[in-house]
């Protein structure tokens, strides 16, 4: 069976190594990084992932990416996905909904009744209940806890 490992470059090796003796470093990055420099030692991709409690495959991954964009790889990239598009007020205005009185005839807020009503009073032009769910969950607003006995 062929051992696979890394050959760093000295700079890539003092980089590395002042870079994981910095105070505050991504896991993500710190994992990466000690993991290059075991295979630079001559450890195999198998061993490495043992030791790190990582998948083969991931392991496997790092070697590639690293002979392809060098240390460049250590970061995450830019992730996909919808950007951001609610403000700190319009969060806040929604909080304010789910904790006022629910709608004549309902007992309680509901997600979806939430987002129909946001969209209603113009906070926003389009917002799914699933994403009421999450801004409410970072805010703590459980609508569960609104009985009162009344």
């Amino acid at each position: 069976m062929k051992k696979s490992h890394v050959q760093l470059l000295e700079t890539e090796r003092e980089y590395l190594q002042a870079l994981l003796s910095k105070g505050r470093l991504n896991v993500r990055v710190q994992k990466r990084a000690l993991g290059l420099l075991e295979l630079d030692k001559g450890k195999s991709y198998q061993s490495v992932s043992e030791m790190f409690g990582m998948s083969y495959p991931a392991v496997h991954a790092w070697g590639k990416k690293y002979q392809t964009e060098g240390l460049n790889f250590l970061e995450d990239k830019p992730r996909s996905g919808r950007p951001v598009v609610l403000s700190g007020e319009q969060k806040a205005k929604i909080t304010a909904i789910a904790c006022s009185k629910p709608p004549e005839g309902y007992a309680k807020w509901s997600l979806r009744l939430l987002a129909d009503r946001i969209i209603e009073l113009s906070i926003t032009d389009e917002i799914s209940h699933m994403e009421v769910g999450r801004i409410l969950k970072k805010m703590n607003c459980n609508l569960t806890e609104k009985s009162n006995g009344a």
